[in-house]
This record gives structure tokens, C-alpha cells and sequence, in this order.
């Protein structure tokens, strides 16, 4: 420790752990609480050593507008409480802004299609991941929604692309399975969409060796 380091800590002592003789008929300790640990007590009791807001900026200009001053749009002011209590206030607050708009979106949506990919035997005890999570694109200009995506083990030079029409009335759909090399050499790391009309792959030679190449291609969707 440098002499710096030891003179910020018996500064700290000297402030916060002095002898309080005012304090001594009552319960508790008799020093003075280290201020910031108070802040961080998972308690609604009021702090034992509030922070002194005269002369605060904000504060003062809060006071001084008659607009802001009781606005619903700020966040009250808890200068008596820990942040523990504010970040449950907070927390209270944005839950009741959120629970209207997700009852409102979760009636909205719907199963549009259903389609299996692969069946398991509901015997085995660990089930091998066969599917690989997918990457969703929305085609804007021609109303398209694909579902990019790979299947592992036995088809993992393939890339499956599942096109639907985002008007919900049609139930077509067409799924276009993509052979990147016929030689496998090559299996698929990863695949997502560039933009509407490219699809950028990350490729790995399949041969067992160290060093195995790594190819970054951009292939058109076409």
C-alpha cells in the first residue's frame, strides 16, 4: 500500500467511526454508518444518514418549474430511502406500463403453420440435438418471410430455407434445401441472411485434421 492508500483509509475511519458521546443513550452503534453501504441494504427503512440534496441542480430546477414539478412523466424522488426500495418502485412502475400492451400482442398472435421436421424415439434417454435454431428474415418488398436454417448429423452441407407469404389467409409454403458442395467437403458452421437476396454461410472442411479451414461465402438467395 502507498502512503496515499493509507491516508485515504484512516481518513475514512476518522470520519465515519468516530466517537459519538450524543449517541450513547440510544441502541445501535455509536459511530456513524458508512454512507454508501446504506444505499445498498435491501430494507424500507429510511436511511440513517440521508444525503444532503441543498444546492442540487436538478433538484432546484425541479422546484423552480411549475410544469415539471408534478409531472407524471419523472420518476419520484426517495431521498429518504435505499436504491433497493427504488429499484422496486421502479420495477412496480414499468411491470403496470407493460402488462397492457403484452395481453394486447399476446391475443394477437397465432400459429400460422406447422410443420415437422424430424420424429425421435420418445425411449432414448438423451435426445441428440438434430436442429439447429433458425434465423428469421422478413422480405418487405415482396411480402416474403423466410426461416433460415440447419440440420445437424446427416444433412450438414445442406441449408434449409423455408419461404411463406406474410399474408396470413395463405397456408403456402415452400421449403428450398440448398446442397452447398456435393463432394462434402464442406458442412455449414452457421447461415443468416445479408440482405433480401444474399445469404452469407460460415463453412468448415468436414475432414478430421487440425487447422481445419474456415470459408466465409456470400451466396445469392437465387
Amino acid at each position: 500500500m502507498t502512503q496515499k492508500d493509507i491516508t485515504f483509509v484512516a481518513d475514512f475511519l476518522t470520519e465515519h467511526f468516530n466517537e459519538a458521546p450524543e449517541l450513547y443513550n440510544r441502541k445501535g452503534k455509536y459511530f456513524n454508518v458508512e454512507r454508501v453501504g446504506q444505499y445498498l441494504k435491501d430494507e424500507d427503512d429510511d436511511l440513517v444518514s440521508p444525503p444532503n440534496t441543498e444546492g442540487n441542480q436538478w433538484f432546484n430546477f425541479l422546484k423552480d418549474s411549475t410544469h415539471l414539478k408534478e409531472s407524471p412523466l419523472l420518476f419520484p424522488y426517495y431521498p429518504e430511502k435505499s436504491l433497493h426500495f427504488v429499484k422496486r418502485q421502479m420495477e412496480g412502475v414499468i411491470d403496470q406500463c407493460l402488462q397492457k400492451p403484452a395481453d394486447v400482442i399476446g391475443k394477437s398472435v397465432h400459429q400460422a403453420a406447422c410443420m415437422s421436421l424430424y420424429k425421435i424415439s420418445q425411449s432414448e434417454d438423451s435426445t441428440p440435438q438434430l436442429f439447429k435454431l433458425p434465423f428469421l428474415w422478413n422480405d418487405k418488398t415482396s411480402n416474403l418471410h423466410y426461416v433460415l436454417f440447419t440440420m445437424l448429423e446427416n444433412s450438414i452441407s445442406k441449408i434449409h430455407i423455408l419461404r411463406r407469404h406474410t399474408d396470413t389467409s395463405s397456408l403456402l409454403y415452400y421449403l428450398i434445401l440448398s446442397e452447398l458442395f456435393s463432394c462434402r467437403c464442406y458442412s455449414c458452421l452457421d447461415a443468416h441472411f445479408y440482405d433480401d437476396e444474399t445469404v452469407t454461410v460460415v463453412l468448415t472442411e468436414s475432414v478430421q485434421q487440425e487447422g481445419k479451414e474456415r470459408v466465409l461465402a456470400q451466396l445469392p438467395l437465387s
